[in-house]
């Protein structure tokens, strides 16, 4: 079999003639999406600490996903005074966009969205475009993938026109964990939830 011609060559393409390497996001969005979403910055507005804030959780099926949620909002409310009061939501489809409808409702029920788990390829992806979505709408996120799949969720961030979008992440696999090494994993994962959500780190909280 005869070699591909440099324009078919895996991994590049022809830009004004020029052989180029292709990105991951020229390559694959693996929510199915095939078109860049250009908006504002992907940014909300932080709150200095998380005293009274309304939290969501969004968690996309994956098992341990709802679990390591619980036990962070548990952390949040205990150490951090976030309230009692959450919103609980799950995706239906863990590899697709979060639905409008869903979207709206976190973001006009809840301060701060929890996201999680990307524990494959496409949910990473699915998850970092939930994050970067609900930033957009003004309510700070803090999305948690596995660090065996950070291609695909960096991939997604610049698809979405958000390159360099900040998100968690945990080893991997979290699915076969027990109920006590997801909380130890919480636990480990709190510091940086605070820092991703309020911009400040968990030792100037203490400090405050």
């Amino acid at each position: 079999m005869s070699p591909l011609p440099d324009d078919r060559a895996a991994g590049t393409r022809r830009a004004g003639g020029d052989r180029v390497m292709a990105t991951l996001a020229d390559i694959l969005d693996p929510t199915g999406q095939t078109t860049t979403r250009i908006g504002g910055a992907a940014s909300a507005p932080r709150r200095t600490d998380l005293t009274g804030v309304r939290l969501g959780l969004l968690e996309n099926t994956k098992h341990n996903a709802a679990l390591l949620l619980e036990e962070l909002a548990t952390l949040l409310q205990e150490q951090h005074g976030a309230s009692t009061t959450v919103l609980r939501r799950t995706k239906t489809a863990f590899a697709l966009p979060l639905p409008e409808e869903q979207l709206t409702e976190l973001v006009r029920e809840c301060d701060v969205v929890l996201v999680g788990v990307g524990d494959c390829g496409s949910c990473s992806a699915s998850a970092v475009a939930d994050g970067i979505a609900l930033e957009r709408a003004g309510v700070p996120a803090a999305v948690i993938c596995s660090d065996a799949f950070t291609a695909t969720a960096s991939g997604m961030a610049e698809v979405q026109g958000a390159p360099g979008y900040h998100y968690l992440t945990t080893a991997h696999p979290v699915a076969i964990l027990d109920p006590e090494a997801v909380a130890e994993r919480a636990r480990q994962l709190l510091p940086e939830v605070l820092t991703t959500v309020t911009g400040a780190s968990a030792v100037q909280k203490q400090a405050s």
